[in-house]
């Protein structure tokens, strides 16, 4: 299906890698002009030349980091100066990693960093892409959050409850904006096999003499508690590819929805 996105100007934070970069590769496939951002300036600048070669779409990479005051407002008046009136943010970052403890666990500097990397680094991708949108007329917003927020796992308190905000956010944004022509929608991701699941898997395999095509699956359902409808975890791409929807006018009715991407995980 054609997104409509061709000549448009999109920005994905967090698009060097994983969902975000697969969000990147569907746009710009479809001819749209796309900004990754990500806090290394060498690993954007090579996500912006693998994606330019093998899609139509005119793409930048720049470094910045959601974590310092100033630094979305920066780059979005970056990309406004190489790509012209932006039409959509995806803002995919937000590992939370601090995040993965439960809470007698948790340390206030636990908590702070994940609202800082989760929470805040969110609101403010978003503060300063709704003026942006706004002027240009309208456009659209994706965030994105975590299945676990409907789904609380005691080992990451922090992480699932800053996950729970960004949704709450997103929300708010569709219903305070969406007058302006500005439509937010949050993306809830199950466990996808970007880097770090992937050299998991390659680890359980050769640490428990397991077949590589069956490991990840065994520890998810029996360690992790994950027992998935589809039985694996998500490709990167089958993300990225909803991120991609949602922020062309084919989801031009959709607004303030959480999309669970999660491949039926139970709760």
């Amino acid at each position: 299906m054609d997104l409509g996105v061709r000549g448009r100007s999109f920005v994905v934070f967090g698009g060097t890698r994983g969902i975000g970069l697969a969000a990147a590769h569907a746009l710009a496939a479809d001819g749209a002009s796309v900004a990754v951002v990500g806090r290394d300036a060498a690993r954007a600048s090579d996500a912006a030349a693998t994606i330019g070669e093998l899609d139509d779409g005119r793409v930048i990479g720049l470094a910045g980091d959601l974590r310092q005051a100033g630094e979305a407002d920066r780059v979005l008046a970056e990309v406004q100066g190489e790509l012209g009136n932006l039409h959509g943010v995806a803002v995919t970052t937000g590992l939370g990693v601090r995040g993965q403890r439960s809470l007698l666990e948790a340390t206030d500097d636990d908590w702070e960093d994940t609202f800082s990397d989760v929470l805040l680094a969110t609101a403010r991708a978003c503060r300063a892409a709704v003026p942006a949108l706004v002027d240009a007329g309208g456009g659209a917003i994706v965030t994105t959050a975590a299945y676990s927020i409907r789904a609380p796992k005691a080992f990451q308190a922090p992480y699932g409850a800053l996950k729970a905000s960004v949704a709450t956010l997103t929300k708010n944004i569709a219903k305070s904006f969406g007058h302006q022509g500005v439509r937010a929608n949050c993306v809830c991701p199950g466990a996808t096999e970007t880097d770090v699941l992937a050299a998991l898997r390659v680890a359980y395999a050769r640490d428990r003499g397991w077949p590589e095509e069956e490991a990840l699956e065994r520890v998810m359902a029996d360690e992790w508690g994950m027992h998935v409808a589809l039985g694996r975890p998500g490709r990167p791409a089958e993300v990225g590819d909803v991120i991609a929807f949602l922020l062309s006018e084919r989801a031009g009715y959709v607004t303030g929805a959480l999309v669970n991407v999660d491949g039926g995980t139970d709760f």
